[in-house]
């Protein structure tokens, strides 16, 4: 017992010189000291024991302080299956792609923006702070911006009709708003006949009150303005390699390019036949409709049998068939569907009437970026590449910092590295 005692005497005296290094040092009668005594008095012996255990406390304390922090827990969390049954998942999607779509005919110039906020809010994800997310924080960000200028404008007004989206779909079903703005990005693409991009469902949305992550990129950061140096440290915060960042800076291009070389007001227009039926495909809707006095005509040519037709003459037959532009709309633009990667392949001659993000052409073609040189070669060349590359990097920038929750889904998924 003496010598189990000795050992702990000999123990906090060794640490005693280290508590001062972090005790707080004060001037006058307030000047207070975490170092060890063995004063006299009543109390003393209970006094050392205590000062003891509050000296080892801050011990632990300051090591934790000034050692390599935890990493935080992802702010993002994916659960597959919030959306409950097949068909509410669906009724979801499709009432959101609807919605996008609607509003991209309208005006067509919101194309890029639907996939800026996209980006934007998949960029805000720091991979040393694990800050950050697809959560849908980039909303509120574009939503409190005080800017005046038309880039944020035309950003608050995407931000609007996803959050009016989402308030008419709490009649029938319901969407995250940080779904939403991967969703809508992808319906950009595919609105201008681009492909359709794979975006995993299920992201909470961040907490109302919760403050916008410092990790949030500039709402400028692909208007040119921000510095090249700054565009490069977002993606490699992000953990985005090079070759995902000029498969997406190159998306941004192309669907803009596309957009502004489509004559205004060819959305208008309609392509569906003239005599056309509801409820009829391919070739039977340019059949004429049958008039009443037809019937009637084709009715008395039979002496012998008599038709009697009862019940409602209005019959309506839902049109639910047809291609993605009958049950969404039309694509923006007009013509043959257009190849991405053209943009990628004449991006020498990229200008500044062609494109508002004419920038990207020195940012890619920079003698600093030989890699992202390679790819925009390989890209331009081949289409089909470009394509898979494109999907692979869009799932993975609306997945940064997500967590998988909820039954198989987090045995399965969870801690799954990431696909490059």
């Amino acid at each position: 017992m003496v010598n189990f005692s000795t050992g702990i005497v000999a123990l906090l005296a060794s640490t005693a010189s280290l508590s001062n290094a972090f005790s707080t040092s004060q001037t006058g009668a307030h000047r207070q000291s975490t170092a060890l005594s063995m004063a006299d008095g009543e109390n003393s012996r209970r006094t050392f024991m205590t000062e003891s255990v509050m000296a080892l406390g801050g011990i632990v304390s300051a090591a934790a302080i000034t050692g390599v922090p935890a990493p935080a827990s992802a702010r993002v969390y994916l659960d597959p299956a919030m959306y409950g049954d097949q068909e509410l998942r669906v009724s979801a999607v499709d009432s959101l792609r609807e919605a996008v779509r609607r509003s991209l005919l309208q005006n067509p110039k919101l194309v890029p923006y639907f996939l800026e906020l996209a980006l934007l809010d998949g960029l805000s994800y720091n991979t040393a702070t694990s800050e950050g997310g697809p959560d849908g924080s980039v909303i509120k960000a574009v939503m409190s911006s005080k800017e005046t200028d038309a880039h944020t404008k035309s950003l608050q007004e995407c931000a609007s009709v996803l959050l009016q989206a989402k308030k008419n779909l709490k009649k029938m079903s319901s969407i995250t708003i940080a779904d939403a703005v991967a969703l809508a990005g992808a319906e950009a693409v595919n609105a201008v006949g681009g492909p359709v991009l794979p975006c995993q469902l299920g992201r909470t949305d961040t907490a109302t009150n919760a403050p916008i992550p410092s990790s949030m990129p500039p709402l400028n950061l692909f208007t040119g303005d921000a510095s090249y140096e700054v565009v490069l440290d977002t993606f490699r915060s992000s953990g985005l390699t090079e070759r995902e960042m000029t498969a997406l800076l190159g998306c941004l291009l192309s669907i803009d390019t596309i957009e502004k070389a489509t004559p205004e007001g060819d959305w208008k227009e309609s392509k569906k036949p003239k005599f056309r039926e509801a409820g009829k495909m391919g070739r039977m809707s340019e059949f004429k409709a049958l008039t009443d006095e037809d019937i009637a005509n084709e009715l008395a040519k039979d002496d012998d049998e008599s038709y009697t037709i009862e019940g409602d003459d209005d019959w309506y037959i839902a049109d639910t068939f047809g291609t993605q532009e009958d049950r969404f709309g039309k694509r923006v633009n007009s013509g043959e569907k257009p190849q991405l990667s053209t943009a990628l392949k004449n991006l020498a001659k990229t200008s500044t009437s062609s494109t508002q993000y004419s920038w990207v052409k020195d940012f890619l073609l920079s003698k600093d970026l030989p890699t992202a040189q390679t790819w925009v070669q390989k890209y331009g060349s081949k289409p089909l590449i470009y394509e898979k590359d494109l999907k692979v990097a869009y799932n993975s920038v609306t997945q940064l910092g997500g967590e998988f929750t909820g039954g198989k889904y987090e045995s399965l998924l969870k801690n799954k590295k990431r696909k490059t």
